[in-house]
C-alpha cells in the first residue's frame, strides 16, 4: 500500500495530467462508466463542522474503489489551514485490496481546479483574455493555476473579502489584486467563485456579456455564491443533474425565487457536451455557468495519476497493511 502525504501528491499530481484524467472521466461518467452516488454529510446538531463521505467505482476497465473521507471546518482558514481535513482511499476493484491512501486536501484542491479548467476549455469563449477569482484560499490558488493551464496569456485579478489573502495570493501567483468584487468582475472573460459563501456574492449587474463562470464554492444546499439573476440568464451546465437537483444551493436557491424554472434550466452535463451531445456555448455573447458540486469519481481518477505516477518517480512511501 501507497501513502502520499500532502507534499507527495502536490508532486505527483501535475494539473496538466489531472486535467487529462478528469476529461476521460467525464466522458466515462456520460457513458456509464462509473458508479456516483451522492455523498454522505454527518452534521451533528450545533456543530461547526461535519463528515463528509463519497465513495464511488469505476465500473469498467481498470475496475477501481474509491473513498473519500473529510472533515469539512469552515473556520480552518482563519487558522492557517485548509478547511478540508482527511484522506482519500484507493482499492483495488476485483479483489478490494487497498492500493493507496492519499491526501484528501491536496487531492481535492487539484482535482478541483482541474475540472474547472476543463469546463473552462469547453464552454468559454477562445478569445478570453481575462480571469477573475472570487476567493484566495487553498482553490483560489489552485485556481490561479488552472486557468493559467488554458489561458497562458491571461491576465488574472483575484478578490477575497480578506483583502490580505487576496493580495498575497497575487503576490506569488503574478496576479493582480481587486480591491471590490465589482473590480474584479469589470469586463471578465472568465470567472471562477471559489469562495465558502452562504449568501450570493456574484450579481448579475457585475457580470459581462459573454462570460463564463464556474461556479465551485458551494456543495451545499445552503451555501450560495451565484444570485436568482445570473443563474436565469444563463445557460446551465453541471458536473451531475442528480448532485445539482439534491446538494446545489446556487440551484435550489434560485429555484426558490422563482427564477428558474426547474430541471430544464440545466442544459447538459459537462460530460454530454464533451460527447456532442449538447454544443455548449453557441453564441460569443452568452453567458456560460458550469456548476460543479465535486464529484467522487474525480478523486478517483485523480488519486489513479498520483499513484502511477508516485510509483514511476519513487514518491510516497510503501507500507505493508
Amino acid at each position: 500500500m501507497l501513502v502520499l502525504s500532502h507534499d507527495d501528491v502536490l508532486a505527483a499530481l501535475p494539473m496538466r495530467d489531472c486535467i487529462a484524467a478528469i476529461e476521460r472521466m467525464f466522458v466515462g461518467l456520460a457513458q456509464g462508466d462509473y458508479f456516483q452516488p451522492l455523498r454522505t454529510r454527518a452534521h451533528p446538531q450545533g456543530n461547526a463542522n461535519w463528515m463528509t463521505i463519497m465513495p464511488s467505482a469505476r465500473i469498467g476497465s481498470p475496475r477501481l474503489w474509491a473513498l473519500k473521507e473529510m472533515v469539512v471546518t469552515p473556520a480552518n482558514p482563519a487558522r492557517g489551514i485548509d478547511p478540508i481535513q482527511g484522506a482519500v482511499l484507493l482499492h483495488d476493484g476485483d479483489d478490494g485490496r487497498l492500493l493507496a491512501v492519499l491526501s484528501a486536501p491536496a487531492l481535492t484542491a487539484i482535482r478541483t481546479a482541474a475540472v474547472s479548467a476543463l469546463a473552462t476549455r469547453v464552454l468559454a469563449r477562445p478569445d478570453a483574455r481575462s480571469v477573475a477569482i472570487i476567493g484566495a484560499g487553498v482553490q483560489g490558488r489552485a485556481h490561479v493555476e488552472a486557468m493559467r493551464c488554458v489561458f497562458p496569456q491571461a491576465r488574472i485579478r483575484v478578490w477575497s473579502r480578506t483583502q490580505e489573502r487576496a493580495l498575497a495570493l497575487a503576490r506569488d501567483c503574478d496576479a493582480e489584486p481587486a480591491s471590490s468584487i465589482e473590480e474584479a468582475l469589470a469586463g471578465a472573460d472568465v470567472v471562477c467563485t471559489v469562495t465558502s459563501a452562504r449568501e450570493p456574492v456574484i450579481s448579475r449587474a457585475f457580470v459581462a456579456q459573454g462570460c463564463h463562470i464556474n461556479a465551485v464554492g458551494s456543495s451545499a444546499s445552503t451555501h450560495r455564491e451565484i444570485d436568482g439573476a445570473t443563474m436565469a440568464a444563463a445557460s446551465l451546465f453541471v458536473d451531475r443533474r442528480e448532485s445539482t437537483l439534491s446538494e446545489s444551493g446556487d440551484y435550489l436557491g434560485a429555484l426558490a425565487e422563482r427564477a428558474i424554472p426547474g430541471p430544464r434550466h440545466i442544459l447538459a452535463e459537462l460530460g454530454e457536451v464533451l460527447l456532442g451531445l449538447h454544443p455548449g456555448r453557441t453564441e460569443n455573447a452568452e453567458i456560460t455557468l458550469f456548476k460543479a458540486l465535486g464529484l467522487a469519481i474525480e478523486d478517483l481518477v485523480a488519486a489513479e495519476v498520483a499513484v502511477r505516477i508516485a510509483r514511476e518517480s519513487g514518491i510516497g512511501q510503501e507500507c505493508q497493511w
